[in-house]
């Protein structure tokens, strides 16, 4: 049973009466009134277990988006449910309203509306409804717990989105309708067109001239059909928030927008999310499907907290692709994992594919390293110094080693690899 402050309110006014007649009987008979009242409008609240709840609304949304769900609340009892509703999520779903209040009359129904604007990836399921039901004198009435499950799966922002004309400008004017006459590293035969005044000769087509009355040449144009493999670490490293953002996250937008990137250039993409064991995979999805399926297959990808199994992955990705393609591993640039798990194996993928590794830069250490206030702030510096250091360090020996490395805070990470990207594809090296 759940009393409300109507009811303390009538008791405290019943207590003046006794204060004024302080005479047992007075005392009797009022707490008697009292009790009979809050028991009376207890027996008339309908019991939240005789409510049926049906769920409605969005399924999914973007992080950073707000989606409503709906609860939908039928009273099959004979008489008016008067209730206080608490629709509970998750702390990370930011649900609102907290609660609401509901009159549901006898054999009808009301729908309470929930908005959800979620802080984190993955699936966001409903907690439980919480039903406190009064009766009609609003003195007391009866509360439960009820079941009524709905998820909301949460996937990847994707702010890196506002990028992607731009880059794709840029990409057309690489590969639009820009046909070159001779043929070349990284070209495929584009089409055939009649001889002009400065053509050189070595592009003309004999056999299609045979058969045509003018002088026929040949048109090459980039070619389009390669492979980008795109390899996230989610292991411990990824955990790590840079700013408000962890690792993953920024790691995930900028595979988001190489993904749409290299579909709309033709290419066809495949995704591996690998830390101790494959995690999630996206092949042959299609130039049109790919970002959307890789979007699914991420939305609900966390961090491990465990150390990424380097040799695994290499093998992972050898075993998918035999062929030369374009692997851009996603990973920290901190120098034991790199060292210890990276560089042992990285013989074997280089010899075998075009490698680039983008990592996330953190600016707060930037930042640090320029403090010279105070005692404190000089040590920090230094600490600073030496952590950019060893990431310089280790950029130039994966370098030397053959890999392009990309390493950007997290706002700016997915625009630097797609240029990277753009600029493979200017200098026909994919």
């Amino acid at each position: 049973m759940t009393l409300t402050g109507r009811t303390a309110l009538l008791a405290a006014v019943a207590m003046v009466g006794v204060f004024v007649i302080p005479h047992g009987w007075v005392l009797a008979a009022v707490d008697g009134g009292l009790l009979l009242a809050v028991l009376t409008d207890r027996a008339l609240a309908v019991a939240p277990g005789a409510l049926a709840l049906h769920r409605g609304g969005a399924g999914s949304a973007r992080l950073g988006e707000t989606v409503a769900v709906h609860l939908t609340v039928t009273n099959p009892a004979g008489r008016t449910l008067r209730a206080l509703v608490r629709d509970a999520w998750p702390p990370s779903a930011s649900a609102a309203p907290r609660s609401t209040r509901l009159v549901v009359p006898a054999a009808e129904r009301r729908t309470v509306t929930t908005l959800l604007a979620p802080t984190r990836r993955g699936d966001q399921r409903a907690a439980f409804v919480a039903v406190r039901s009064l009766g009609p004198l609003g003195l007391a009435g009866r509360q439960g717990r009820l079941s009524a499950p709905w998820t909301v799966r949460v996937l990847p922002g994707f702010p890196s989105r506002r990028h992607l004309p731009g880059k794709l400008a840029a990409l057309r004017e690489l590969t639009g309708g820009h046909a070159t006459q001779l043929r070349g590293h990284g070209t495929e035969f584009d089409s055939i067109r009649d001889y002009v005044a400065g053509d050189d000769v070595r592009s003309i087509d004999w056999r299609a001239t045979a058969r045509r009355s003018d002088v026929a040449v040949r048109t090459w144009r980039p070619e389009r059909d390669r492979r980008v493999v795109l390899v996230l670490d989610t292991g411990r490293t990824s955990a790590a928030r840079v700013g408000d953002v962890p690792r993953l996250d920024a790691a995930l937008d900028a595979a988001l927008l190489m993904a749409a990137l290299a579909s709309r250039a033709g290419d066809s993409v495949d995704l591996l999310a690998f830390d101790s064991r494959l995690r999630a995979a996206v092949t042959r999805a299609g130039r049109t499907g790919v970002l959307a399926a890789v979007v699914h297959a991420t939305a609900t990808l966390q961090p491990a907290l465990v150390e990424a199994d380097m040799h695994a992955i290499v093998a992972e990705v050898l075993r998918r692709a035999p062929r030369r393609c374009l692997v851009v591993l996603l990973t920290a640039l901190d120098p034991a994992p790199v060292e210890q798990g990276l560089l042992p194996v990285l013989g074997a993928l280089t010899a075998r594919h075009e490698v680039v590794l983008a990592a996330v830069a953190d600016p707060a250490v930037a930042a640090l390293a320029g403090g010279r206030g105070n005692a404190s702030a000089v040590y920090a510096a230094a600490a600073a110094e030496r952590t950019l250091a060893d990431r310089a360090r280790m950029a130039d020996t994966l370098r030397q080693r053959g890999v392009a490395v990309v390493e950007a805070p997290p706002a700016t990470l997915a625009s630097a690899l797609a240029d990277s990207y753009i600029a493979r594809k200017a200098a026909g090296r994919l």
